[in-house]
């Protein structure tokens, strides 16, 4: 997949494109789904399957104060989309000058006149141009004008959850990552470099990898069942989001202990994926009593991986076709 941030840098003999726009934050079912339609649309059309994105999200330029947490870094997020099949990501740099453009603006520059557009698919509330005064009803008009197709995506519910960005992060505040993993298609995952410590866990309970400080969303301050990818190798783990109040008050951390494990660690990076709340985090008598629950919380997590995988194992094995006997 190419990346551009710059529309000038289309290549020339680009004829025409199937695009979608929006932030993708999180990249979620819904995001997957309109993605994966854009793919499926441009192929047929021998067409260009193109996404645009914006750097930073625009909330962050027009009401910083209100911007949220996201769910996925621009690079993260590239990664995700290419994996669907995207050919080019146009990630746009979010300027006022371009948060000014009018509905009709918008579509004639940056659609119609940049990017060539056969086919445009959008969700269903998506908004665009000048303080978001167009929405798709308005797009349906702009592409009748100026003649390219419009899909608009329905709202896509998952077990009674409309899927959404938004969503996806109250889940996440309120510790429910297993729901939240369910909108997403994946487990919600957390990465970055491995940086030192206080070494109190190698001194005093059981050693830790700590993740640099985050800048993006995270779950609920607690304890939570997850998994560890270090380099090509995942690692079932118990992960700690918190502020060590048995140590007194740090800044919050995120720090990972790595079950049936031992050995020295090559990497200098780490993502961890985040399976299960198991607790709060809480505040110990003595470092000693906080050892007991780690080992307590390690045997809990044990216990669901061997669970986790026997679920696997019986999916798997209802997937697989019963060979047909002849007579």
């Amino acid at each position: 997949m190419q990346i551009i941030r710059d529309l000038a840098q289309l290549d020339k003999s680009l004829q025409q494109t199937v695009v979608t726009i929006g932030n993708f934050d999180g990249v979620h079912l819904a995001h997957q789904k309109l993605l994966r339609k854009v793919v499926a649309t441009a192929r047929p059309l021998g067409a260009t399957a193109l996404a645009v994105t914006f750097d930073p999200h625009p909330i962050r330029l027009l009401a910083p104060e209100h911007a949220p947490r996201l769910l996925t870094p621009l690079e993260r997020k590239a990664k995700l989309i290419e994996a669907l099949g995207i050919d080019l990501l146009v990630v746009l740099p979010f300027t006022r000058e371009l948060a000014h453009l009018s509905p009709v603006a918008f579509v004639r520059k940056i659609l119609v006149g940049g990017l060539r557009a056969r086919s445009v698919h959008v969700g269903p509330t998506f908004r665009f141009g000048y303080r978001q005064s167009g929405d798709v009803e308005i797009l349906a008009e702009l592409a009748r004008q100026e003649g390219f197709r419009l899909d608009v995506l329905p709202t896509l519910v998952v077990r009674g959850e409309r899927v959404s960005s938004t969503r996806i992060r109250e889940l996440l505040s309120t510790g429910r990552v297993s729901l939240a993993a369910r909108l997403l298609g994946r487990a919600f995952s957390a990465y970055g470099p491995i940086v030192a410590g206080l070494g109190v866990g190698r001194k005093h309970t059981v050693p830790t990898l700590n993740l640099a400080p985050v800048e993006e969303q995270l779950p609920k301050i607690g304890v939570y069942v997850t998994r560890t990818r270090l380099g090509d190798s995942f690692h079932d783990s118990v992960t700690n989001v918190g502020h060590k109040p048995t140590f007194g008050e740090h800044r919050l951390t995120v720090e990972t202990f790595l079950l049936d494990f031992s050995g020295d660690i090559a990497e200098t990076e780490m993502e961890i994926e985040f399976f299960y709340r198991l607790r709060d985090e809480m505040k110990f008598q003595n470092p000693a009593i906080l050892k007991v629950q780690i080992q307590e919380d390690a045997r809990r997590s044990l216990k669901f991986f061997r669970l986790f995988r026997l679920i696997q194992k019986r999916r798997a094995h209802r997937r697989v076709p019963s060979p047909r006997t002849s007579a």
